[in-house]
């Protein structure tokens, strides 16, 4: 394990970043970096995308909505949240979001402990071209991120709600 003892910093545009299912994850710590701690992503939602109601078994999962209008379910509650927003999904908790508007909508996602990084890091297709689209979604990354989800203690929960 290596943990950065001098601390970390990640100006604008840097990180480790992947497309995942059409949004960019730009990872601004890892667990390496923290002590196995947390991981920390910049995530860009393009509009409509949607995360799927699922379950994390390994850790706590919380938001900070940065721009756009994300719709979030948190077990039974649906709510809008907007720039500024918070949102801490513990272990185990029901949890849905989509992004309901026209552009992108950006956020920052935190994982405690690390170790979700891994399973964005397996599935998703790394950016080599800062400026290009995103790649198109086949039904073969799909099929990746459903099969490889329960590695990483990620249950996809069947719902009425568009799924992957």
């Amino acid at each position: 394990m290596t943990v950065n003892r001098e601390g970390l910093l990640q100006q604008p545009g840097q990180g480790s970043s992947y497309w995942m299912l059409g949004d960019l994850y730009t990872y601004k710590a890892v667990g390496e970096e923290t002590g196995n701690a947390y991981a920390l992503c910049e995530v860009v939602m393009q509009p409509q995308s949607e995360i799927p109601p699922h379950t994390h078994t390994h850790e706590d999962e919380a938001f900070y909505i940065q721009e756009g209008e994300i719709e979030f379910q948190l077990d039974e509650q649906v709510i809008v949240a907007t720039a500024g927003s918070f949102l801490h999904s513990p272990q185990g908790q029901l949890h849905r979001f989509k992004n309901i508007g026209s552009k992108p909508a950006k956020l920052l996602s935190w994982v405690t402990p690390a170790g979700f990084e891994k399973f964005v890091v397996e599935v998703g297709v790394p950016v080599t071209d800062g400026v290009a689209p995103p790649p198109a979604i086949s039904s073969a990354d799909i099929e990746k991120v459903i099969a490889t989800a329960s590695k990483y203690g990620v249950v996809q929960i069947n719902s009425p709600h568009k799924t992957f």
